[in-house]
Formats: C-alpha cells, structure tokens, sequence
C-alpha cells in the first residue's frame, strides 16, 4: 500500500506538470505566475482529481461487485451502471438541455439507478449472482444501442460527432464544478462501500454465515449495487465511460490481500486510480497534438486481461 501511495503522488506531480514540460512550466511560474495559476488549477487540477478520483470509483465499485456476485469478471460495465449513466446523460442534455454539472451528474446517476431498477426485475426476485450477471450484460448492451439512437435522433445534426470524445471518456477540458458534481456522490458512495468491506469478507464464505452474522445477503447485495451506481453514474455523465478499469483494479488488489474481496475494496481503489491516471498521461502523449480517447487505452490494456480469466475460469471448470 505504501508503494502504491508513493507511485500515486509521483502520479499527480507528472500529471500537474511533467507535460508542460516541467522546465517551461517552471519558467512560466517565475514570469507570469497569474497565467501559471490558470494552468495549473483550472486546466489541470481538474484533470488530475478527476482521473484519481473516477478511477477510484471504477475500482472500489468493481471490487464490491466482484465481491457481491462472487465472479472475477463482474464490474460497473458488466451491471449496466456504465452504459446507463451514459443514456442518461445523454438524454438529459440533448433532449431537455440540463447541461449544468449537476443537473448533468444528477441525469447520469438516474440512468444508472433505473438500469438498476431494470437490472433488478430481469433478475427475478431471487437475484442470484448469474441472474444479475446475465441481466447486467443484456441491460448495457441495450443501453449502448439506445445511446447511439438518442444520439443518431438528436435535435443537433452533429450530436454524434459532438459526443464522440465523451463517449469513448475523456478527462479533456473539465472544470472543478464538474469535478465536484462527480466525484462528492462517488466519494459519499465510496466511503459506504469501504465501512462494509468486514460484511464483504464474511459474504465470501456464505449467505449463512452472513445471515448468522446479522446481515441479509439479498439487501446487502441490492445496497451494494445501489451505491455502485450512484457512483459510477455520476462519474460516467462528467468523464464518459470507461472500460475495464473497474475489472484490472479488483483482480490486482485481490492479489495484494490474498483473495480477500473485503479487504480488497481499497486497494482496487488506489490501484484503479493510478490506472486511469496513467492511461490519462498515455493520451496526452498521442503524436501530431492529437488526444487517445482513454477508453481506447483502457479496453486495450483490459481486452487480453478479460480474455485470460475467462480462459482459467473454464479451465477450472473443466479440469
């Protein structure tokens, strides 16, 4: 944990100046330190608080849905949450002009919740962990696809084209309100998720040594895709979606606390935010002055990763 909280600092510095570079960056403070301001805190700070701050969501979300559905390949793309926020981000602001960022925020965490609320009644009641899985594929998958219509029927004819950044995330141009309007309902719902990081642990051995515990596994299991998607959704409307980020950060963190799924909540956190800072400083890097959508850099580094565990996955069940 210490090492990743030093990378993590490195992280931040690289972010606020390395890409100046650093030596004209520091030059421009001694000469014009107003215009220095400027760029550090209203172009940039936003940027970083946004990277560490979504990608943080991304992994303590993915390590509590992990947790909950008892799958390594559960994560906030996998329930919907994603591609529901999207839609509703999408509609609220083309469709009814709630561009503010906390109207934009508030249509982004509506999306997730009634993709939650979706999610739910294909379930069935039981709302077992397959059930959930299955319905959460089905529900982004057809999310997605209302994305592309809402956007292809827009009252703008360069509505698609206009969102296109949005869509595949970026973290390009954002303001502290919008960083604000993200990252307080993540934060709120983050801080849940890591007080009943002790209940996860304990759902790993049965719903009856929860439920002898004190706790019902079906309404832990709700509230935890609740705050998921308040969380993921309120990120989503501001950044875009992201993939894959919430999949790597729980898989590396269990690693770190041996296979425990509560105790791996945190540190998916932090390995989740330096994942999407890092990505963030690879898209700035692009040739020709030209930005990598980060979903491009994080499906490329998550594709293979996705593959590998469900070729052990099967390779478990067959062996």
């Amino acid at each position: 944990m210490r090492g990743l909280l030093l990378i993590a600092l490195a992280t931040v510095v690289a972010v606020l100046g390395l890409l100046a570079p650093w030596r004209p960056l520091q030059d421009l403070i001694q000469s014009d330190p107003a215009v220095a301001r400027l760029l550090v805190v209203e172009l940039r700070l936003p940027r970083v608080l946004l990277g560490l701050g979504y990608g943080a969501t991304l992994g303590i979300t993915g390590a509590a849905l992990q947790a909950i559905f008892a799958n390594p390949l559960a994560s906030p793309d996998i329930t919907g949450s994603s591609s529901g926020a999207a839609l509703g981000a999408v509609v609220g602001g083309y469709y009814f002009g709630l561009t503010g960022p906390l109207m934009l925020a508030g249509c982004g965490a509506a999306g997730a919740l009634l993709a939650l609320v979706v999610l739910l009644g294909l379930a069935g009641r039981r709302a077992d962990s397959s059930s959930l899985l299955l319905a959460g594929l089905a529900i982004s998958l057809a999310a997605g696809a209302l994305t592309s219509l809402a956007l292809a029927l827009a009252p703008s004819p360069f509505a698609f084209y206009d969102a296109f950044d949005w869509l595949m995330g970026s973290l390009e141009d954002r303001s502290l309100p919008q960083a604000a309007a993200a990252l307080i309902p993540a934060a709120l719902a983050g801080l849940w998720l890591a007080r009943h990081a002790a209940t996860l642990d304990r759902l790993a051995l049965g719903d009856d040594v929860l439920a002898a515990s004190g706790h019902d596994p079906r309404r832990l299991r709700t509230e935890v895709v609740i705050a998921s998607a308040v969380a993921v959704g309120a990120c989503v409307s501001v950044c875009g979606a992201v993939g894959f980020v919430g999949l790597i950060a729980p898989i590396a963190a269990r690693k770190l606390t041996r296979g425990h799924p509560g105790r791996a909540l945190l540190p998916a956190a932090l390995i989740g935010a330096l994942l999407l800072s890092g990505a963030d400083l690879l898209a700035r890097l692009a040739p020709l002055g030209r930005t990598i959508p980060l979903g491009v850099i994080t499906a490329a580094a998550g594709t293979p990763l996705f593959l590998w565990v469900l070729v052990k996955m099967r390779w478990r069940l067959t062996s």
